[in-house]
Order: C-alpha cells, then structure tokens, then sequence
C-alpha cells in the first residue's frame, strides 16, 4: 500500500474539542491539571475551547506547550451577523487552530460543504490554521459512499485554496457514525480513508500531502489511540469527550509519539 509517510515523518497534533462543555472553574481545574501531567511532549497539542472562554485559555496557557483555538469561525470579516465569531476575534485572543466544518455544524446548522470552504479561506488568510473536518454518516458507509462523501467535503476547499496555501492546513476525518457513540472505525479502516485524503491532496500540491497532518476524529479514547495513532497516515486525534478528562486527555498525548 501506497504512503507517504515514509517520506517525511509528520509531527502528530492532538487537539482536544471542547464542544459546548466548560465553565470558569471547571476549566480551570482542567487546564491545569493537563498542565501538571504534561511531560515533554512528543507531539503538538492544542484545546479548541467556546468562545467565552478564549481569554481564559490565553490567560492559562500562555507560555505552555498547549495552543489554543476555537470551534467555529464566521465566513464573514465582521458586520451584522449576529452571534457570529470572526477570525479577527480568534486573532485577538492569539488562537492558532479553528475548527471548521466539523460533523454537528454540518448536521445541525445545515452548513454546506461551500460554506464550511469559506470558512477555511478566511481562516487561512488570517494566519490561523483551519482543521477541515470531514466524514460519512452511517447510511453512507454503509453505502459504500465513503470516499465520495470525504471526497466532496473536502474538494470544496481545495477548490478555493492556491496550491501554495495547502501545506497550512489540517485536516480531521471523524466518521459521523463513531462519534460520541462508542464505535470507532477499526485501524485499518481510518487508515484506509486518511490514505484516500492524502492522495487528494498530492493532486493538488504532491510536496503539500506530505506536510499535511490529518487527524482522526472518531471516538479516540486512550484503549485505542495507540493502534490508530501507528497507522502511517494517522496524524493525530481530533479529541471531543476524552478532551474533557485530564487523565485521558494525557494519555493520548503519550500515545502520539
């Protein structure tokens, strides 16, 4: 089987998803509790956390070996687009990730696969690295429309990127279907998928494919992260529920070596 991985090892990011999750002191304690147990990391690590709470992370990661982020970012610079976050903001608040088009913005904001294209641009343009999520229902892979699914998703943005912006982006694959149910997609199975992304990115930009991290967002927990985590084009973990548990959270950054 075809790798690229063997040309270039990629260092692994493991960003953890807060999703609508936190208060003051409950991240607080989190934070540092992650803090405390943190050796030397062999990988990146990032907390994509909900807006209010930028300032926080800012305030208690500053100076770690743990970027920030945020979940969601406007397609728009600024104006009236109320309850909307602009990547200015982001900026404001020095957050280097951004989740965009992750699973439940798709579903239950009815985001397109265009939008969430928009939302990667504006990101990128702004010096903050978009992590593109993409990923199949249930239905789909049962349908065998796996690769066409991610396919779509993510020709959307590389149809709006130059071949030169390719490099600075990051991309999850979270199966819609093992998220936050307990199912997670078998090694073999995600490998399989994070080779057919690669492969797309190598059409638009062969060097980009190498440097691009794709991460796998499906249910990684610390029982599994090792296996999946060793696969050659497994880049990392998009992290939602073992995010918020410093114990777990920790033990997948061990994993990533």
């Amino acid at each position: 089987m075809k790798t690229w991985a063997s040309v270039n090892m990629r260092r692994k990011l493991v960003a953890g998803n807060w999703k609508m999750n936190g208060s003051l002191v409950a991240n607080a304690a989190l934070l540092a509790e992650i803090k405390a147990g943190l050796a030397v990391a062999a990988c990146d690590i990032a907390i994509c956390a909900p807006a209010p709470y930028f300032a926080q992370c800012q305030a208690e990661l500053a100076g770690s070996a743990i970027a920030w982020g945020g979940q969601d970012v406007s397609a728009h610079a600024g104006g009236a687009y109320t309850g909307e976050v602009a990547v200015s903001m982001l900026q404001d608040f020095a957050c280097r990730y951004v989740i965009v088009g992750h699973s439940e913005r798709r579903a239950y904001h009815a985001e397109s696969d265009g939008l969430v294209a928009q939302k990667a641009l504006r990101a990128l343009l702004a010096g903050v690295t978009p992590i593109v999520c993409v990923g199949e229902t249930l239905v789909e892979r049962e349908a065998g429309q796996t690769d066409a699914v991610v396919g779509r998703q993510l020709a959307a943005v590389l149809d709006v990127l130059d071949a030169a912006d390719l490099a600075r982006i990051v991309v999850a694959y979270e199966p819609v279907w093992a998220i936050g149910t307990g199912k997670t997609a078998t090694p073999q199975m995600a490998q399989d998928v994070h080779l057919a992304l690669r492969a797309m990115l190598a059409g638009k930009n062969p060097t980009a494919a190498v440097e691009v991290k794709i991460l796998y967002g499906g249910s990684m927990k610390p029982d599994n992260a090792a296996e999946l985590l060793a696969m050659p084009d497994i880049d990392g973990g998009l992290i939602g529920g073992a995010a918020l548990k410093a114990v777990d959270f920790l033990a997948i950054v061990a994993a990533a070596r």
